[in-house]
């Protein structure tokens, strides 16, 4: 099979999965029910006073809130990202987008990411695997990459287990550090380190950090498996057990939060991997990101109706504007200052 046509399958595969199945951890979470907000019962504010305003990378934003990197190069994929660009325009949300290697082998499918003319003031992220950077990709295809989407900024995505379960998985990362390094000194956008839900510990963030990385996106482990996402689309017995084996493997998304925040305070923070509320979203700010990522959640929203994408982003924006009432905190740099959350180590209570 063509190598174009081959990672077009993929992707479709990739969407069809995660609608469809059950490719969530089991097992393993985000850590983020082990946190408890102390309440508030008298905050001294008045509702409709919460400021959910931030700034990353120098745009302001509505919330803090970034709709993750999911998918493209297919025409089902076109629409969901025409939908998730023209909502983020319209709610002042951040955006990723899917990885963007199909559109360098098959430019056909390039129209399928460019959403930047129904969104031309969004925070907006393009996206390439790191590991490509061993396959004959380089500072050019990476050039064409943010040009193709007009971006703010690259994600060089960590894939690293997912290659491993995929039968035809690039897994030659060696010598990758110094290749990253050599983009943030060159490209005119910041680059982003970003896992896939298996999550950044504490010492590769410091030396991703030592690279020139601009921004962290932990990605940790407690939302969508792709250890599973690679099993459930197997055609053959070693893919299915690999995925099945590692379905669970990864730093859960609150350990990655406090252990970079430990050794880099002050590194730009992207919190995603089982994020499913505003809650979650608070929790993760409160605990050290600056943006919460979710992908899964706007992904069904999208693929459903524009209507039920824009209910989403209500309620989620209500859903931290509520904790931010009644934790007594008027806008989400209180809520990074504050000392309203707890640590209990049992139970998923509020």
């Amino acid at each position: 099979m063509n190598p174009s046509v081959e990672t077009q399958v993929r992707k479709a595969d990739h969407l069809r999965v995660c609608l469809e199945e059950d490719v969530q951890f089991r097992e393993t979470s985000s850590g983020l029910e082990r946190y408890r907000f102390i309440h508030c019962c008298l905050p001294e504010l008045d509702f409709n006073d919460v400021d959910l305003t931030t700034s990353f990378l120098g745009k302001t934003l509505s919330a803090p809130l970034l709709i993750s990197s999911m998918t493209g190069g297919t025409d089902q994929a076109k629409l969901i990202n025409f939908r998730l660009a023209a909502a983020a325009q319209q709610h002042q949300l951040a955006m990723g987008i899917g990885s963007q290697r199909v559109a360098v082998e098959n430019p056909d499918v390039a129209m399928t990411f460019a959403v930047r003319s129904l969104a031309p003031d969004i925070l907006l992220f393009a996206n390439i695997g790191a590991v490509q950077l061993n396959y004959q990709y380089g500072l050019d295809e990476c050039r064409k990459i943010v040009d193709l989407l007009e971006a703010d900024a690259l994600i060089l995505h960590l894939n690293v287990l997912q290659e491993c379960v995929q039968t035809k998985g690039d897994k030659n990362f060696r010598g990758l550090l110094d290749k990253i390094a050599m983009l943030c000194e060159e490209l005119p956008v910041p680059v982003i380190a970003k896992e896939v839900g298996n999550g950044i510990s504490g010492m590769m963030a410091k030396r991703l950090i030592e690279a020139g990385v601009a921004v962290i996106d932990v990605a940790g482990a407690g939302g969508t498996s792709w250890a599973k996402v690679e099993g459930e689309r197997a055609n053959d017995l070693r893919q299915r057990r690999l995925g099945q084996t590692f379905a669970d493997w990864g730093i859960p998304t609150a350990e990655c939060i406090t252990a970079i925040r430990a050794i880099a305070p002050t590194i730009p923070l992207i919190a995603s991997g089982g994020l499913r509320n505003g809650l979650d979203a608070a929790k993760a700010i409160a605990l050290g990101a600056d943006l919460a990522g979710m992908a899964l959640p706007f992904l069904k929203a999208a693929n459903e109706s524009e209507e039920v994408l824009h209910a989403l982003i209500a309620i989620l924006k209500e859903e931290l504007a509520v904790t931010l009432f009644c934790t007594g905190n008027a806008a989400i740099a209180d809520l990074k200052t504050s000392d309203a959350l707890r640590k209990t180590g049992i139970g998923d209570g509020v």
